[in-house]
């Protein structure tokens, strides 16, 4: 079996298990029943390659809950999408991807791309959340992808405006050099990438970048990211890697993620 049929077989896998876990995810979550994603404590997904990293999901409480909060700290663990979910080959992550270091830690002279690759590599397009957040990330076991998937509270007004800015991306940074401090200078092009209409706001980017690594091997590193916005939750998603990386996983994912948010909040409203 080729890659390419693995990852077709994953994405309808995902696509069926992910529509029959989200009315299993509502009532868990009713019940107070989050045992498929508890976390016995904060768990980096940053690791080194060496130190294998625990697949639970890791939860930041902010310092200070603003008041009459959101979703709960079970409520936002049920709401991300796992490795259960997604099936073969995506399997808990072992630490960081060496492309994160060799390509995205780079610099260019065009302000906004520099911002682009500046949150690419510190995977923080929003800054400090308003609420509870989840991470997970997994790893492809087949191409050495990586996916990383969180939900969390922000003020909706700033994540609107990082949306809007992500939007204009592909005429501001359609294609520019990027001059990393291991693997040279990298050609870099970005595209819009499609996302069905889902939340209340939406926005979603692929980013390629060719070059060269330090051994002097070709390299193509494909890199997807996706926000969606529900209320005042938002899902963010990154795909990439320098095998195949199929922009319609991370639509389906993005897509059954936020079936389940929304799920979720609607439960959470009914217990108000």
């Amino acid at each position: 079996m080729t890659h390419a049929q693995a990852a077709a077989r994953a994405l309808l896998a995902s696509a069926l298990s992910v529509s029959a876990l989200l009315a299993t995810a509502a009532c868990s979550v009713g019940g107070r029943d989050v045992t498929g994603t508890v976390l016995p404590s904060p768990v980096s997904t940053r690791a080194p390659a060496s130190s294998p990293s625990s697949a639970a999901p890791a939860v930041e409480q902010p310092s200070a809950s603003p008041p009459d909060a959101g979703l709960s700290e079970d409520q936002v663990r049920a709401a991300l999408i796992t490795e259960t979910d997604l099936g073969q080959p995506w399997v808990p992550t072992r630490g960081a991807a060496t492309w994160r270091d060799g390509l995205l830690k780079a610099s260019t002279k065009n302000a906004d791309c520099r911002r682009l690759l500046d949150v690419l590599y510190t995977e923080e397009l929003f800054g400090t959340p308003t609420g509870p957040r989840a991470v997970v990330a997994l790893d492809d076991a087949y191409n050495g992808a990586q996916l990383r998937y969180q939900v969390a509270a922000y003020r909706p007004a700033d994540v609107d405006r990082t949306l809007k800015w992500l939007g204009g991306l592909p005429q501001k940074c359609g294609e520019f050099k990027a001059t990393t401090k291991r693997d040279g200078v990298q050609a870099a092009e970005v595209d819009a990438l499609r996302l069905p209409e889902i939340g209340d706001a939406r926005q979603a980017l692929r980013v390629s970048m060719t070059g060269k690594a330090a051994d002097g091997e070709s390299t193509h590193l494909t890199l997807d990211v996706a926000v969606v916005r529900i209320g005042e939750d938002t899902i963010t998603l990154t795909n990439g890697g320098f095998g195949e990386v199929l922009s319609e996983l991370t639509q389906v994912i993005a897509e059954f993620g936020a079936d389940r948010l929304t799920e979720i909040r609607k439960q959470g409203r009914a217990e108000i």
